[in-house]
Order: structure tokens, then sequence, then C-alpha cells
């Protein structure tokens, strides 16, 4: 991963501890209320959680608003998916 800024992602120098959340029995936590605000969150909209695996075992969690994640996937697939048509 390059440390070029991209739509919906920061390089990791700006990557910082915003908050320290504990999780429960039933595997549930609660994001803070001023970074919910923060990324204007509300309630009922869906998280899309995303994992980087090293050696075998999960070492980053990264939560996107559902709609941001698809327009990424759009943004990054589409041209292949124009190309790959187009080259039939």
């Amino acid at each position: 991963m390059s440390g070029k800024t991209t739509k919906g992602c920061c390089p990791r120098e700006e990557l910082k501890v915003e908050a320290i959340v504990s999780v429960d029995e039933r595997g549930q936590m609660v994001l803070p209320k001023d970074i919910r605000g923060k990324l204007d969150l509300q309630a009922g909209e869906k998280l899309a959680v995303v994992t980087k695996e090293r050696d075998g075992k999960v070492c980053c969690i990264y939560l996107f608003k559902t709609d941001e994640l698809l327009d990424m996937v759009r943004d990054r697939l589409g041209p292949l998916l124009s190309d790959a048509v187009e080259g039939r």
C-alpha cells in the first residue's frame, strides 16, 4: 500500500488512536459519540468490517460506511470492468 491519499483512505502517517473501546460478552462495542459525530454516522447505518491479516492472524480492522466502500469499489473496478467489456 502506498502512502498516497486516495478517496476514502488515509496514508499510514495520518492514522491515530481515537478511542479505546471494550467488547462485551455478546461481542458488541460502542463507538464513542464524538467519533460517530465526526463520521456523521446515524443510528441504523451499516458499516462494513474489513480486516487485514499478517502471518495468518488479523492485525488490523477497518470500518467503512457501506455506501462509501461501494463507491471505492466502483472507483477501482469500474475502469477494469469497462476495459473487460470493451475487450470482448
